[in-house]
């Protein structure tokens, strides 16, 4: 970058930044930064912190907020930009693919972790991602996995007395490898008893580690009941528990219902909380269970209302029979061919808004864009969209809370098991230095259910752990800079 002298002396008398990623100068090495993020609106959740400061990062860490000028090695000028904690997607699945990793990127995602389902073999899952992942990522043990491991062919067969004992040594054995939960696909095993439930929450509450938990049914005449049974295994075992992506199952045309049930819930001392998407539909394997006979009905939908996701076909009877049949049973569809995912378009407009004006909803994405650029927009865009529809456009939610929800309550909800996260989601002196940075007036999501591998607009820069990763719609080669979140 080229630098006149008329910029340079500017730079050294008040430590203007000279471009969006340029070089500051220091007097004295002790009074240099890795990092500076100049004239920002620097917004932090958890202090209420809300103005105009410049943020001084060594290493991986914040070391300096406040109105003076700093110098750096690298200064990025944040001016009319918010400068927020990084994003924390609680819903997702981390891999090595760099598209998916671009695609959390590019909607200002710094952490991301896999709490829906997981493997039981942990430390080989983190050991596969160590130094090849661009965001912060995490693991829970799986439920469905364990029932794999222990030895449940059938996803409508209940574990036996030995199967059960069996499970839960092996999440006990994977939480003492790092997990930093159990994770829930009740609806993909039909078949699992509530005791299932109850017992492994007595795992988790041994160990001091969180439940997140898609329910057992989607369907609008069962959802009381399959929310009723995660509020039911919290209140025996004293686990914490959170109730997954809730607009698209447990909550479906009975948002205000469910929200009240899991209120009565907290005000008698049950750790519950839930998540949402900010999408009309859903995602999932064509082969699972949510299909089985009668599911138009159950679900509200028509075949027309099935999109795939390869291809953004929308599906007939006969169409929808043939691929059904190739698809066999899974316990956990993570492992399904993606050639067999689908859409459906089958979800009210409202309830993401009404869930939101709980306090105690965080946001989480469910998605990922797989290696071919395909997936659900939820994958690139959701937490754009929160801040453009939800807050911006609706204002449904101020900005602080907006961010709140994406930031601080996520960080919370996972500290306890996760001493990591106790410095993340905040803007802090000591904490992790994830930061993104956006322009609350223009930030947006991009990405369509036809196109759904389109970054965000409005992200202005990505910071994870003190590395600039993403730089005014351009990614930095060649960083890795992740760290693996796990239970202490």
């Amino acid at each position: 970058m080229l630098i006149d002298r008329r910029a340079l002396c500017l730079s050294m008398a008040a430590a203007v930044p000279l471009g969006f990623a340029g070089r500051g100068v220091a007097r004295t090495p002790g009074d240099i930064h890795d990092v500076v993020i100049a004239n920002g609106r620097v917004m932090d959740p958890e202090s209420g912190r809300d103005e105009i400061a410049n943020i001084g990062i060594r290493g991986q860490r914040i070391v300096s907020i406040g109105r003076q000028p700093l110098q750096g090695r690298q200064t990025i000028d944040a001016a009319g930009k918010v400068v927020a904690p990084g994003f924390i997607d609680l819903l997702c699945y981390p891999t090595t693919d760099i598209i998916g990793q671009r695609a959390k990127i590019a909607d200002g995602v710094t952490t991301t972790m896999q709490m829906h389902a997981g493997p039981v073999d942990v430390d080989g899952w983190y050991k596969g991602l160590a130094g090849r992942v661009l965001t912060n990522y995490g693991t829970v043990v799986g439920h469905g996995a364990l029932r794999d491991a222990a030895g449940i062919a059938d996803r409508f067969q209940a574990a036996s007395p030995e199967q059960l004992e069996r499970m839960k040594a092996l999440a006990a054995q994977a939480i003492g490898n790092g997990a930093v939960g159990i994770g829930y696909g009740l609806e993909y095993t039909p078949g699992a008893s509530p005791l299932e439930t109850i017992e492994l929450f007595r795992v988790a509450a041994r160990h001091g580690v969180p439940n997140h938990v898609h329910v057992r049914h989607m369907e609008v005449d069962r959802n009381i009941a399959a929310v009723n049974e995660v509020i039911a295994a919290a209140a025996i075992s004293g686990a914490r528990a959170e109730i997954v992506h809730l607009n698209s199952a447990g909550a479906t045309h009975r948002m205000a219902t469910v929200l009240g049930m899991i209120d009565g819930a907290r005000a008698r001392g049950i750790d519950i909380g839930a998540s949402v998407y900010p999408y009309t539909a859903w995602s999932t394997y064509i082969g699972s269970t949510i299909f089985d006979d009668g599911f138009q009905q159950k679900l509200r939908m028509t075949y027309q209302d099935i999109e795939l996701v390869s291809t953004g076909e929308r599906l007939t009877k006969a169409r929808f029979d043939a691929l059904r049949a190739k698809a066999p049973p899974l316990s956990d569809n993570r492992q399904a061919d993606q050639s067999l995912w689908v859409i459906g378009h089958a979800m009210p407009e409202g309830d993401v808004d009404i869930a939101l004006r709980s306090p105690i909803v965080a946001v989480g994405s469910d998605g990922w864009i797989d290696p071919g650029g395909r997936g659900h927009p939820r994958g690139a865009g959701t937490f754009s969209r929160i801040l453009g529809v939800h807050v911006r456009e609706k204002k449904i939610l101020p900005l602080m809370d907006g961010l709140r929800r994406m930031t601080l309550l996520p960080a919370q909800r996972m500290e306890q098991s996760a001493p990591a996260m106790r410095d993340r989601g905040r803007i802090r002196l000591g904490a992790y230095a994830d930061i993104t940075v956006f322009d609350p007036a223009t930030i947006a999501d991009r990405a369509t259910y036809q196109q759904p591998n389109q970054p965000s607009a409005g992200i202005a820069a990505v910071l994870v752990n003190g590395a600039l990763v993403y730089d005014r719609g351009r990614f930095v080669d060649g960083l890795h800079p992740g760290g693996d979140i796990r239970r202490a």
